[in-house]
């Protein structure tokens, strides 16, 4: 597997690897639990998924998933990760998905790393992103706008929960 680290020189985007599991049970809160994990995290079940991601990376697989890490010493804030195949999307479609820890919220990283991860989309052949957002998360909302994703209808996801899509086009370096 590459290195792949996109960095904007506050924050780095950095594969997640089993090792982060702790950091990451830590830092779980309602908020995560509800729009993004589907669950709450268990030591066993989260570094079995970040092992999958792992392995996702090795074979270039669909899912790639990043943790964002800030500071010198790389500390995990958040995570953020695309999808590139799935329901509902696309040939050149990019599902992005994104969550910082309460303590790293409100200091526009979320932003940071969706520009940063569109950035890495368009290099491996995205043409397109798309973030889904529950009616009732406003804050993910703002990030993709700040981002300069625009309004693209409504869904449902498989629960029946009403979904805002936003969509960006994406464009790699030199196209």
């Amino acid at each position: 597997m590459r290195a792949v680290e996109p960095s904007d020189g506050i924050l780095t985007l950095s594969p997640l690897r089993p090792e982060d599991a702790e950091a990451h049970l830590a830092g779980e809160d309602e908020r995560l639990v509800r729009y993004l994990n589907g669950g709450p995290g268990t030591r066993e079940g989260v570094t079995a998924y970040f092992r999958h991601c792992r392995e996702q990376w090795a074979v270039s697989g669909p899912l790639r998933a990043f943790g964002i890490r800030v500071g010198p010493g790389g500390t995990l804030a958040g995570t953020v990760d695309l999808r590139f195949g799935g329901a509902g999307l696309a040939p050149g479609r990019v599902n992005v998905a994104y969550g910082l820890y309460p303590s790293w919220r409100g200091r526009g990283l979320a932003t940071r790393a969706v520009l940063l991860v569109c950035g890495y989309a368009a290099g491996e052949g995205g043409r397109e992103a798309v973030i889904q957002v529950a009616e009732e998360n406003p804050a993910s909302a703002a990030v993709a706008r700040r981002a300069g994703f625009t309004p693209a209808g409504r869904t449902r996801d498989a629960d029946g929960v009403l979904l805002h899509r936003y969509v960006r086009e994406l464009r790699a370096a030199g196209r």
